[in-house]
């Protein structure tokens, strides 16, 4: 890693950080591994393949007893696809499909959506709306209901916890990240087909005290339950609607806190590989490079915040009590 790159790292405070994390995770090269063969021949380190040695143990007979995990507890529903993390509880990412046709329809209204726990995980894994109740923090929509207006069983799917994560409210969920879904909504004006994934993080940051690089983070719940993650990020495909045509690619992680409405939306721009190395997901592994295009390079990235705050009056909706996501 560069001077330069420690530099950055060592500057950055809670509203770069992102930035500083993006070059973290980006700096080192990628080492290619040796293609895996398959289980049957696998090597232990050392040894020839496994079927020619004779064991005097069986490691996989724990497996009578039940598979350890992980988990991901993949949920396909109406307006999202969903992978939850049942050590946090909360998802590892939240998929969603939109159109400039999808967000014209009225078929859903929020006032008929209700908060309400996934009882697709099991009880000891799930999150709970009690464990949001006096926190601080949002129940703060991955996929935003705005976005599933199209049907009202389709906006009730996006009021599931596993569609939520723990976000600061004033100045990030109820602001700056809902300017972030808007943007995400204008992208229909340019392209015909626009997805997107979102998630949660849970990044480093440097101890001031000794120099080393360190993961924390608060968890809300009685007893503790649900892990508030430092940031969260979005990678967005605007399709240009031809088969096997260009894919626009933007990928944007935001720190959980306050965001100055004033800062560019794309400061918070990164290297889709960043987001991968940081969140062990990948998003665009079979599109070929010849089909990807830069999509702050084809679109203006920037967010639009007076023009949306007037979209809003207009908007159905309930009037929400403070620490409640209105998106």
């Amino acid at each position: 890693m560069s001077k330069a790159t420690l530099a950055l790292i060592a500057a950055a405070g809670a509203a770069t950080g992102v930035l500083a994390t993006a070059a973290l995770y980006s700096s080192k090269p990628e080492r290619r591994l040796p293609e895996a063969v398959p289980s049957s021949s696998t090597r232990a380190s050392g040894h020839g393949p496994l079927r020619d040695v004779e064991r005097p143990v069986n490691p996989a007979g724990v497996f009578q007893y039940g598979f350890p995990g992980p988990v991901n507890d993949l949920a396909t529903r109406l307006s999202t696809v969903s992978s939850f993390d049942r050590r946090t509880r909360n998802p590892h990412w939240v998929a969603e499909h939109i159109t400039a046709e999808s967000l014209q329809l009225k078929g859903g209204n929020r006032r008929h959506s209700y908060f309400v726990e996934d009882e697709s995980v099991p009880e000891k894994f799930r999150a709970r709306l009690k464990d949001y109740h006096l926190s601080g923090y949002d129940r703060g929509h991955q996929v935003p209901a705005a976005d599933a207006k199209w049907d009202q069983r389709a906006m009730d799917d996006t009021f599931y916890l596993t569609n939520m994560c723990p976000q600061v409210g004033d100045g990030f969920n109820r602001d700056y990240w809902a300017h972030l879904e808007d943007f995400c909504r204008r992208l229909t004006h340019t392209y015909p087909s626009v997805r997107i994934v979102t998630g949660p993080l849970y990044l480093p940051r440097r101890d001031p005290q000794d120099g080393k690089w360190r993961v924390s983070y608060e968890v809300i719940g009685s007893p503790p339950n649900v892990a508030v993650p430092t940031h969260f990020f979005k990678v967005v495909f605007g399709e240009d609607g031809k088969t096997g045509g260009d894919v626009a690619l933007g990928a944007f992680v935001l720190p959980n806190a306050e965001i100055d409405n004033d800062r560019p939306l794309a400061s918070f721009e990164v290297p889709i590989e960043a987001v991968e190395r940081a969140s062990g997901l990948e998003f665009a592994n079979k599109l070929p490079a010849q089909r990807r295009r830069r999509l702050c390079g084809e679109v203006n990235c920037g967010i639009m915040v007076r023009e949306w705050a007037d979209r809003q009056k207009n908007l159905q909706g309930a009037p929400v009590r403070p620490s409640i996501s209105d998106e």
